[in-house]
């Protein structure tokens, strides 16, 4: 990856953690889950609004962390918000795959572009559970376990 790459990714990643977008409580939430990484101390609650047709109908997270755990739940909850739950659980995984340094090809061409800020943690292994902790969070809340650990 180029410098100049490399530095726009840094500031993405730093514009959504000093600014993160639906940053506070849902109170009409109908799925939540909290997310806890006990290597680091990042902390996290999702919560989601599903709708009947399956769709994210409403998304926020609050909690404290490192820049990278808050910037990965802001782009999270970007991208989640109006998407079906299947294609929830597709970018997670695409998502999983591109901070551990695959290709996400499961993702189209501009999810993958979108997300791409956050590939160059797969260099850092410890980071990695913080660039995951909200993305696991969500999948507990869908997944009514109310509970997420990276470990």
């Amino acid at each position: 990856m180029d410098a100049h790459l490399r530095e726009l990714y840094q500031e993405i990643i730093l514009d959504h953690s000093r600014h993160p977008r639906h940053f506070g409580t849902l109170t009409d939430a109908n799925h939540r889950a909290d997310g806890f990484n006990p290597l680091c101390g990042d902390k996290v609650s999702i919560y989601l609004k599903v709708n009947g047709e399956d769709r994210i109908e409403d998304i926020a997270f609050e909690g404290k962390g490192c820049a990278i755990s808050v910037a990965s739940a802001s782009l999270m909850s970007e991208m989640l918000k109006g998407r079906k739950v299947d294609e929830a659980e597709t970018l997670m995984g695409g998502f999983l795959e591109l901070v551990k340094g695959g290709e996400g090809a499961d993702l189209s061409d501009d999810d993958r572009e979108y997300l791409e800020a956050m590939a160059g943690v797969s260099a850092f292994p410890m980071r990695v559970k913080s660039a995951t902790l909200a993305w696991h969070a969500m999948k507990s809340a869908l997944e009514g376990d109310g509970t997420a650990k990276t470990e």
